[in-house]
């Protein structure tokens, strides 16, 4: 590369700053996180993990369709609310439920839809929390136009947009990065590279060096972070946010990370990986990597836990309410002002359902 494109390359290796034993690592470009914020990552990490733990079990026991863990990358998740300010923007996909409660949406709301309730669950205005987005990076050229809206407004908003290693094989992952390159966008792309979209592994979507190096084509920075790393990730994260706010433009972070369990309660994930790989990540966890260099007293940690275990039963207590659908909601919402063509469908369902005898 000539000139001062340099710039624009990601480190050789993932930036850590805990290693998996706990103890610190020196990086030039990146300092440690103060122990108030890493003590905030840590009551997320330990809610996020019971969390995934408690909506697995809602779905064994029908109360969830379906559920995307994200046990094992949750660090990921929950760095990326938590550099965030009250009026940026996080766009999720389907597995970031992590993310989305760390942005102030009830857990109950956060699962909405995937129990099949509602549209979406809560008010995106609100929490300024998109929907969960099933279709792999459909959400990003959404975000990047959310935050051009902020910047031809002139607020100082930034917008975090999350895709998983799969999304970065869809059209609208670099459609998004282009867009967001032209019009320098304070969006920052956080790709978690969690080894496998579904059953499809890395070495077969990509021969780029990381996915980070995908950014140099588009002319924005990438960066590589260890995604087991709640202290890496709030650093850089953090310093792409504040490059964001400050007219700095986009930028790509690929953490590298991994899905301890299947791709969700449908997936056998025994029919493309060895339980040998999936122990060799057990050891990189990002909750007990965490736990050892914080080293809080005990009493500490058991109050952590039990604010995790009281969200946990709120989350129970909600889903285990039955709620009678309305037919009528399927056409709300859908457009501003309905179509003649909806106005037709939804009469036609009403007068259906007027004419059906009660079951006896």
């Amino acid at each position: 590369m000539t000139g001062d494109a340099h710039h624009l390359l990601p480190s050789a290796t993932p930036v850590t700053l805990i290693d998996a034993n706990g103890h610190p690592v020196a990086d030039a470009g990146h300092d440690l996180p103060d122990r108030e914020a890493l003590r905030q990552a840590l009551s997320a990490l330990i809610t996020a993990r019971r969390l995934n733990d408690q909506a697995y079990a809602l779905v064994r026991q029908g109360r969830l369709a379906v559920y995307p863990s994200s046990h094992g990358q949750e660090a990921c998740q929950v760095a990326a609310a938590q550099v965030l300010a009250d009026g940026d923007w996080l766009f999720p996909t389907y597995r970031d439920t992590v993310a989305v409660v760390g942005r102030g949406v009830d857990p109950v709301e956060a699962l909405t839809l995937l129990k099949g309730d509602w549209h979406c669950g809560w008010d995106p205005y609100e929490h300024r929390v998109a929907p969960h987005t099933t279709p792999l990076a459909t959400q990003l050229p959404h975000a990047v136009g959310v935050a051009h809206a902020a910047r031809l407004r002139g607020e100082p908003g930034v917008v975090m947009a999350l895709c998983g290693d799969g999304g970065t094989s869809e059209g609208d992952f670099h459609e998004a990065l282009n867009f967001a390159a032209v019009l320098r966008a304070p969006v920052v792309f956080l790709v978690q590279n969690n080894e496998y979209a579904i059953s499809v592994p890395l070495a077969r979507q990509t021969a780029a060096p990381s996915l980070a190096h995908k950014s140099i084509g588009y002319g924005i920075p990438g960066e590589r972070v260890d995604g087991n790393d709640a202290a890496a990730l709030l650093a850089v994260l953090g310093q792409a946010v504040s490059r964001a706010r400050a007219g700095g433009g986009p930028q790509l972070v690929e953490a590298h990370t991994y899905r301890m369990q299947a791709h969700t309660n449908a997936d056998d994930a025994t029919r493309y990986r060895t339980p040998e790989e999936v122990e060799a990540w057990v050891a990189r966890d990002p909750l007990v990597r965490l736990t050892r260099y914080l080293d809080l007293p005990a009493a500490e940690v058991a109050a952590l836990h039990e604010e995790a275990e009281r969200v946990a039963a709120h989350l129970r207590d909600g889903l285990n309410r039955d709620i009678e659908p309305d037919a009528a909601q399927l056409f709300a919402h859908v457009y501003a002002s309905p179509t003649p063509q909806l106005r037709e469908q939804a009469l036609s369902l009403a007068d259906e359902l007027d004419r059906e005898v009660p079951a006896r």
